[in-house]
């Protein structure tokens, strides 16, 4: 029997202790590329001993800082309000109604009413790859982004699964964390790039005067730059880490949530299957990657995995859910690609045909069960019996 992993409690526990880490973590190493961008700028204006430059790179620092916590504050107020108009940017995401998925809406609303929780969000982002992710940092947020190339590979009780395991990721305060890490990723890298501007732009100009003013000789310039552009490779490490120290227990938590929600193991493993090295959203940026069902761009290994593998996750359904891994899949076609000699031209009704037959015209493929029957016809169509429709033959005789 599979633990109750849907809505873990001390997973939501850790999950939001977690979150309040992240952000404490953003302002810090804010702090820490405002005080290399103050060292190098000071570096490259005074040429004084290091001690001398240091403090006073502290000194602007302490003038900086509180630009700096408004500048973050406002980012995460941005991120919160309006990342998912920015994902749905990078990736052509769009919120679909129920008349435009009507099988993908049931789906989830039967998922949502066996729980008891709102139904989210559901977008569809036009993609060959098979993928799905959730994004949102609270109840009203919350939506699911699910790509067309899922939709026409996966049958309804793999879709559920998939489904089921968002959900999951929502319910246990996964989705609000990662969005969090992305927020910090995307601020390291602005702030980071903005000082690298700012040096190679206008470093080198920097206070000719205070030069004159300050300087006394002590040769201390290129260790604090040596010294700040230390501290911005330790800022943007540590963002790195700090992505990757979001527990990998969470694919697992959400795959055995899924089977929870659905109990139907198989289709979560099938499911899992069908998406391993499938699932690679060209347009999306690693951030939305790391959201992902699976995130084919590995590492060394899987040491640098935000997933863990494929054949990892089954192997922990078939442990403790009880599963059946029928090994790696094909696709089948999708529905816009089935074989003509599956599907006539004209359908089952004969439409297309119809014109033509009405002409005098010989008809592109065997009757319909409707159509009338070709008697005057002398083609020997593909089936053995040429005048056999869908439903056998038509003829009186």
């Amino acid at each position: 029997m599979i633990m109750a992993a849907y809505g873990l409690y001390s997973h939501i526990q850790s999950n939001r202790r977690r979150s309040v880490a992240l952000l404490v973590g953003l302002f810090l190493l804010v702090y820490v590329l405002v005080y290399a961008g103050a060292l190098v700028a000071e570096g490259l204006s005074v040429d004084a001993d290091l001690d001398t430059l240091m403090r006073l790179a502290w000194i602007d620092f302490l003038q900086a800082a509180p630009f700096a916590t408004v500048g973050a504050a406002a980012w995460v107020a941005i991120a919160y309000y309006f990342h998912q108009t920015m994902i749905d940017a990078l990736t052509g995401g769009r919120e679909v109604e129920r008349s435009e998925a009507p099988r993908l809406f049931n789906i989830l609303e039967n998922l949502c009413i066996s729980r008891g929780i709102a139904t989210p969000k559901l977008k569809v982002m036009d993609s060959e790859a098979l993928n799905a992710f959730a994004t949102g940092m609270t109840a009203k947020q919350y939506s699911i982004t699910v790509t067309t190339g899922l939709l026409n590979r996966l049958d309804d009780a793999e879709i559920e699964s998939v489904l089921g395991h968002e959900l999951t990721h929502i319910r246990n305060g996964d989705v609000r964390m990662m969005v969090i890490a992305v927020i910090i990723a995307g601020a390291v890298s602005f702030f980071a790039e903005l000082i690298f501007r700012l040096w190679f732009y206008n470093g080198f100009g920097f206070g000719g005067s205070r030069s004159e003013r300050r300087g006394g000789g002590g040769g201390g310039a290129g260790l604090a730059i040596l010294i700040a552009i230390g501290l911005l490779v330790v800022a943007y490490v540590l963002s790195f880490i700090i992505r990757l120290a979001l527990s990998r227990s969470r694919e697992y938590l959400a795959d055995a949530g899924s089977v929870e929600l659905t109990h139907n193991p198989d289709a979560m493993i099938s499911a899992l299957r069908k998406i391993e090295r499938r699932g690679e959203l060209e347009r999306a940026p690693s951030a939305v990657m790391e959201m992902c069902v699976d995130n084919p761009r590995e590492g060394f290994g899987e040491l640098f995995d935000t997933h863990p593998s494929v054949d990892s996750r089954v192997a922990a359904l078939i442990k403790f859910a009880g599963g059946h891994d029928p090994g790696p899949l094909a696709l089948p076609p999708p529905a816009s690609d089935t074989d003509d000699s599956e599907v006539t031209p004209g359908g089952p009704w004969g439409a297309e045909n119809a014109p033509n037959e009405a002409s005098g015209g010989a008809a592109d493929g065997p009757p319909g069960p409707w159509s009338e029957p070709a008697a005057s016809s002398g083609r020997s169509p593909p089936p053995a019996d040429p005048a056999a429709g869908p439903w056998g033959s038509h003829r009186g005789d």
